[in-house]
Parts: C-alpha cells; structure tokens; sequence
C-alpha cells in the first residue's frame, strides 16, 4: 500500500520505517529541509534504539524515502497520516497550527480518494477541524474527490518505539467510513497475526482514548511521588510500599516507581491539554490540576535535598550529574527533571560535571551558554572526580551497578542523591556512603 507520513519525529519516522518494514511504499515528508539531507544522508534527526538499522534497510530496498515536496507527498499515499507537533500554547492547549496546515496541504494536491489519519496527539474535536480544512482547499481548487479521516493515536514509548510499534498491545481506530476502516485493518494486519488488537469506535472517543492513557500513567507517577515524600516523613520505604501495592493485580507494578518527576514530550503537554479540554468544556479536572502540581514540585525535590545537606549557598560545591535525557534510551530533554535541577543548582553558584550516554549533544543545543558553571564528562567516573556529591537524574542501565568503593573514593565527600532510587540504602551506608533516595529508609 501507498502510504504518506507527514512529520519526521519520533512518531512519523518511527512509523514510516516500520510500515515500510512490512511492504509497504512509504514517503515521509517534512517541511524542514535539514532534517531531510540528514535522513537522505543516511542519519537521523532522532535517538531511537534499532531505528536508524531499519530505515536503512528500508531505504535501500526502495520501500522508503523522504521529501520535502508538499503536492508530491499529498499524491502518493493512498493514506496520509498526519505525525506533526502538537506543542503547548500559552494557555496549556494543544496548537494544531502544524495539524490543520497538513491537513490543507493534502486538500490542495490530492488527486483521488484519501484516508488522512490523525496519528498527531489531538484534543476531542480536531477530527471535525481537519475534515474542514480539507474540505475548503478541495472547495477552493474547485475539486471533489472523495477522503475520509481517521483517529490512529500513537502508544509509542520513546527508548522502546519500534517494539511498541510492531508488537502493540492495541491499535486504536477512530473512524465512520467502512472503506477506511478496511483500509486500516489492511494496512495494520502484519503487526496483528497472533490476534486481533484493532479497535474500532469512533473519532472523538478515539482522540480521548491517547489523552486518557497518558493522563493516568501521569497520575500513577505523580501518586507514587507524594507518597515517597509522606513516607520520607514518616520514616517508612516507599519501596517496600511499592511492592505491596504492585502484587495487587487490581494495580500491577507499572509507572509505580517513585522518582524527581516525569517529564518528556507526552505527559506534562498532554496533562496540561486535557485540564485545558475539560474547563474549556465546563468541567475542570481537579485531578489532573494536581497531577500537574505535584510533578512541578518533584522536579524541586532533589534540590531542596541537596540545600538541606550542603546550605542553600552552593558556590565552591561541584556536583556529578548523572543523566540529563527525561527517561533512559533517548536524547530527548524535553520537560526533563535535569533541565529544573541545573538551574537550580546554578542559580545557588554550583559547579555541575554533567555525564549522559546519549543526550549531551541535546544538552548542549537546549542549555547552550546559559550556564557557565555547567560542563559535560565523557565517562561516568569523569564527572565523578573531584565532586562534592553524585546527582542521578536519569535511571541508565549503566548507572544500575558501578564501583561504589572507587565512587566513594573520588568524590571529596562520600554523597549521593539518587532522584530514581537505583540503590538500597542500607547497601550504600554499607560502603560509607551518605545516602539520599526518594522516600527510602
């Protein structure tokens, strides 16, 4: 099947090579001429795991390609699936600028029937708004081919997105039109073959689906958090919590570990666009809002951690950070912890010895010269050297067992602050080590 995917980020790229994987004829198309000469060059604009190996191949098998053509892309896939930002506006809610002008583009230059698949994260409603702006440009050309739209969000976990995408637990279709729904069950048939796991309803429910999935993990998280900090205080482990919660099947063990906060592209604009959808719609999420509020305050937490143990004037203190990606697996720093604990902590006069296996490059675009206090390692124990206290941030397989003795041994005070309780406390007072988790004991 032809097939067009407009949008070259973690979903769109993600999405296209694995649709190519199977056979298919795919065009990604992106508006940014630079991200294209780095695909056309054989690199990506991205850190995926596995991805740049399956592009490849897919290029070279002619199954894939990339273009900045607009008209060339609207003509090629007889599906068109929209992958663009969605970012925050200034009053939290979903900018569909990027959506809505796809959407245009391909009313401009199709050429025959079209299913334009939603695959963006979208507030309840923006279906209605892309079937619109179709519409008029097909008015406006003076054309009436015949198109269909559909709700296909995206449960794509950035570190583990070619998994998600070839082995989804489900694959949500929003759509009335019995000729697209045959069209998506086609398309997605070779990622199903054990059994059936495309549902079928209708476009708004379909759209609230993506944003309700992302608000409950937010608050499972957010939950797990404030309890790690009561727990703190009343000299319980969270951890040990965790476990008797988690054996609950009524609960199950995911997004229950306690850390310094989510972050990433999903969560906290997703949280902040649905409390947008609901007081928009008369009904403001009271949950939600405290979802948002607690992650806010998590980011901090390790902060007022460290002020505690060191003062709250850092000048002449240097500290190791350990991950500065918002999750392990990407270079992706966007809404990240680390980003909030650098400008504290620069903000008090420290010295920081960042060290990320993947995400300094993106580090170094995001921060650029704002932190002349800030500086990057090329090994772990580098950033190490000489510090004051260890930071984790980020919960890299790397960092799960590395040489206390000799951590202990090169920083000038036997500190860490672990915002993702990646060791057992009483292992650390073990190897002399002053240790500070997330509601451990």
């Amino acid at each position: 099947m032809k097939v067009t995917v407009v949008g070259t980020g973690y979903v769109g790229l993600v999405s296209g090579a694995c649709l190519a994987d199977v056979g298919n004829d795919v065009l990604c198309l992106d508006v940014d001429p630079g991200k294209i000469r780095i695909l056309e060059s054989g690199g990506l604009p991205i850190h995926e795991p596995g991805l740049l190996e399956i592009v490849r191949r897919n290029v070279n098998a002619g199954r894939l390609a990339f273009t900045t053509d607009i008209e060339r892309a609207a003509r090629h896939g007889l599906v068109q699936f929209i992958a663009v930002g969605t970012p925050p506006d200034e009053d939290g809610s979903a900018d569909l600028q990027y959506v809505l002008a796809a959407a245009k583009n391909i009313g401009r230059y199709m050429d025959d029937y079209r299913v334009v698949v939603d695959k963006s994260t979208v507030p309840v409603g923006t279906g209605d708004k892309v079937r619109t702006a179709i519409a008029e440009a097909l008015a406006a050309r003076g054309a009436q081919f015949e198109f269909a739209v559909v709700s296909n969000p995206e449960f794509l976990k950035e570190g583990a997105a070619l998994d998600d995408f070839m082995r989804p637990d489900r694959i949500v279709v929003g759509a009335e039109d019995a000729r697209a729904i045959a069209l998506m069950h086609a398309l997605y048939a070779p990622f199903q073959r054990n059994h059936e796991r495309l549902l079928v309803m209708d476009i708004k429910s379909a759209e609230l689906t993506k944003y309700a999935a992302n608000a409950m993990l937010a608050t499972r998280i957010s939950f797990m958090n404030e309890l790690a900090n009561l727990a703190e205080t009343l000299g319980a482990d969270i951890e040990l919590v965790r476990q008797g919660v988690g054996s609950d099947p009524r609960i199950g063990w995911h997004f229950l570990y306690a850390g310094c906060g989510y972050g990433g592209s999903c969560f906290p604009k997703d949280v902040k666009a649905l409390v947008r959808t609901g007081h928009d719609a008369g009904h403001d999420l009271l949950v939600l809002s405290a979802v948002e509020e607690a992650n806010d305050a998590q980011k901090r937490r390790l902060v007022a951690k460290i002020t505690a143990r060191f003062g709250d004037k850092l000048a002449g203190l240097r500290f190791a950070l350990w991950g500065l990606a918002f999750k392990p697996n990407t270079d992706d720093m966007r809404e990240a912890p680390s980003r909030v604990i650098v400008d504290e902590l620069t903000r008090r006069g420290a010295d920081i010895v960042a060290y990320d296996p993947v995400a300094v490059n993106e580090a170094r675009r995001v921060f650029a010269d704002r932190y002349p206090t800030l500086s990057y390692a090329a090994h772990p124990m580098d950033a190490v050297a000489g510090a004051d206290a260890l930071v984790i941030v980020t919960e890299w397989k790397e960092f799960r067992s590395p040489d206390f003795d000799a951590i202990r041994a090169t920083l000038k005070q036997p500190v860490i602050f672990d915002g993702r309780n990646m060791y057992d406390p009483a292992a650390m007072r073990r190897h002399g080590i002053d240790y500070h988790g997330m509601g451990r004991c």
